[in-house]
């Protein structure tokens, strides 16, 4: 789509929510985590068109070709009662919500911050805690090629197009995001987790599979009501595990 744009102009008329304000769009940057300032007013957010040091969890990469994705990073500074690392489960059920709308199709969240799509690991979020406030990075691969992907490291990736066969417009779809994010950052403000947990555990991608996270393996039980995978090991014992890097069995 050559007209699919995400510049301030396209995207800041579509805003309803105060997610959005300021709005600040680049071209081109390293990444999108780091043109916010914790200084900058809570619900600050930050777009490019193209990242060159975007990154995920355990350093990993994530760049797209000009033109086919979402890179956004929204700026929020939750109170001290609330646990930061719950943040990117809060933004999957956001982008989980966002996406369903769009394509119609069901979506999944895999522990603790990727989003699936018929097993393609269609979206990440990344939350980075700087001093007080925290930097809530998003990233949604929406009209990739199979050739414009990158090389699969863990989950294997894919778009929303590969997922419907058709392209999808950006700017309605970062609109909607920003406005389900503000929904269930407003709820997990108010209730913690619980608040949101029907809208997680019922998309819980790793629930039956055999899983390994950090030298604890077994079979994935849940996400638990405070954020943690739940794995069943040695037959009957339940170990919480709070955070690290998973692997599964397809």
């Amino acid at each position: 789509m050559s007209d699919d744009l995400l510049t301030a102009e396209v995207v800041e008329p579509l805003l309803r929510g105060r997610l959005g304000k300021p709005y600040r769009f680049e071209q081109r940057t390293a990444s999108t985590q780091d043109l916010l300032d914790p200084e900058m007013h809570e619900g600050a957010v930050a777009v490019a068109e193209e990242q060159t040091a975007g990154r995920g969890r355990m350093g990993r990469r994530w760049e797209a070709p000009p033109g086919t994705a979402i890179h956004c990073s929204v700026l929020l500074k939750p109170p001290p009662t609330r646990r930061p690392p719950e943040l990117s489960l809060v933004a999957g059920v956001a982008v989980a919500d966002a996406v369903e709308r769009t394509i119609g199709l069901a979506v999944q969240i895999k522990w603790p911050n990727d989003v699936m799509l018929r097993r393609w690991k269609v979206a990440g979020c990344l939350a980075e805690q700087r001093g007080p406030a925290v930097v809530l990075g998003i990233g949604i691969n929406v009209n990739q090629r199979r050739d414009q992907l990158p090389p699969v490291t863990g989950a294997p990736p894919g778009s929303l197009y590969l997922a419907t066969g058709r392209e999808w417009p950006r700017a309605p779809l970062l609109a909607m995001l920003l406005a389900d994010l503000e929904r269930c950052y407003s709820e997990w403000l108010a209730s913690g987790l619980e608040a949101i947990y029907p809208y997680l555990g019922s998309r819980d991608f790793l629930r039956g599979r055999r899983v390994s996270v950090d030298g604890t393996s077994g079979t994935a039980e849940m996400i638990d009501r405070d954020g943690r995978l739940r794995i069943a090991v040695d037959g009957n014992q339940s170990v919480a595990v709070e955070s690290g890097e998973v692997s599964y069995e397809r």
